[in-house]
């Protein structure tokens, strides 16, 4: 959520920068700072009020010390009838922060001035690319394909005790997902992240507090009976272990390997193909809460640290940076790592590493002391490192022969075999 007073002092660099995000901010940053000088009116009555209410107060002990009782009881009276009228002003108040705040939540974060203009996924900058792409037999089959022939994923059966969207893994193919999440995990630890194992349903708070409400809504899996949401990421739960704390040291390094639950609704054809988009899928996250000075140079160490996991699978990859319209409500800047899979021939996204300055900071009033004791707002980075589905999928696609299928080196240890077959 941006600051009101952020959006006072730089309003016109602030709506012309969200016009990067395809939106038009003119109205609902004009509102807001309209109501805002609306509510401090209404505070500077409502202060006036409570000055006068004081007075009075201080004359009817003085009277009823003095023994002047009538006077004493017509002070009374006023004194009754400047609380209902404070009254109404606090109602007044109270609904027009409401309003104020309502207004907020509404405006997406600032993007970055690195963020390139354009309006779609076609728009973005292609910033390297690593690794060959692997040249597959005329036979080749696309994983889906692999996963029905080797045993490895029953999407039959997933669809049968719960729907389209939630596969079960089977025998080795159940093995080689274990050994990627520990992986993951194990990658993650030793440059530093400590883990964790948070739960997998959060409330409404949290859900706020990094911005998936009220923005994607319709979105997430909502238990309406206890309002308690499933997680789309652990990034939710992650980030809110700091919600309205006061952070004394920097930096803040957590990775969680969490289920993930996503509606996505309106989803359909090829590119939901096999594992290419699921209701619940596994992934591994890595959570950075940093000091404002440092969080940049902080991004550019996690993209690194992505890259070091995916050069490490054998996987060719590249790194791309999102541009205005593809970028998310919450970010600042993002970069997506995207995956050749050789049989589908397209890239595929594997990873989103983000920075969403003090956006989330501000929902979740996360905050540190500066040099001179102030309370400031931290900035909080996010990555997935990473997320199973489309790195699982390219493994398969990429490493066939007929022979089987052929696991990177560092899998081996992992899963305890080195092909499938």
């Amino acid at each position: 959520m941006l600051h009101l007073l952020d959006l006072r002092k730089n309003k016109d660099q602030i709506v012309q920068k969200l016009k990067i995000k395809n939106f038009d901010a003119h109205a609902l940053v004009s509102s807001a700072i309209s109501k805002d000088d609306e509510r401090k009116t209404i505070q500077q009555k409502s202060d006036e009020l409570l000055s006068e209410q004081n007075k009075i107060a201080k004359q009817i002990g003085q009277f009823f010390k003095s023994g002047k009782i009538d006077q004493a009881n017509e002070l009374k009276q006023s004194s009754s009838n400047l609380k209902k009228e404070s009254q109404k002003l606090l109602s007044s108040l109270h609904k027009i922060e409401d309003d104020i705040f309502n207004i907020l939540v509404q405006i997406p974060n600032v993007p970055h001035d690195s963020v390139p203009n354009g309006n779609s996924e076609m728009d973005n900058e292609i910033l390297d690319e690593y690794g060959t792409k692997p040249i597959l037999e005329k036979n080749a089959l696309c994983h889906w394909e692999i996963a029905e022939k080797y045993k490895l994923i029953d999407f039959k059966l997933g669809n049968k005790i719960t729907g389209s969207g939630f596969p079960v893994f089977t025998g080795k193919g159940a093995k080689l997902q274990r050994a990627l999440i520990s992986f993951f995990l194990d990658e993650n630890i030793n440059a530093g992240y400590e883990e964790f194992l948070p739960p997998s349903v959060v409330n409404s708070d949290s859900m706020f507090g990094t911005g998936a409400l009220p923005d994607k809504e319709g979105q997430m899996y909502h238990i309406q009976s206890d309002n308690l949401y499933l997680i789309p990421t652990a990034e939710v739960p992650v980030t809110n272990f700091f919600r309205n704390t006061i952070i004394k040291d920097f930096p803040i390094k957590c990775t969680a390997y969490t289920p993930c639950f996503r509606r996505e609704a309106g989803s359909y054809g090829k590119d939901v193909r096999g594992l290419n988009r699921l209701h619940q899928f596994d992934k591994v996250e890595i959570v950075q809460i940093e000091h404002p000075e440092n969080s940049y140079n902080t991004l550019d160490k996690m993209v690194k640290h992505v890259s070091s996991i995916l050069k490490k699978l054998e996987l060719p990859f590249r790194i791309v940076k999102l541009c205005g319209g593809d970028l998310s409500f919450t970010s600042s800047l993002t970069y997506d790592f995207e995956v050749y899979s050789a049989a589908q021939d397209r890239w595929l996204e594997v990873s989103s590493v983000s920075n969403f300055e003090s956006f989330q900071s501000n929902r979740l009033k996360l905050r540190f002391k500066d040099t001179d004791g102030k309370s400031k707002l931290c900035h909080t980075l996010n990555g997935s490192a990473l997320a199973l589905p489309r790195i699982y999928a390219a493994i398969l696609e990429n490493n066939q022969s007929d022979s089987g299928i052929r696991l990177p080196d560092v899998l081996h240890s992992y899963s305890g075999f080195e092909y499938i077959k």
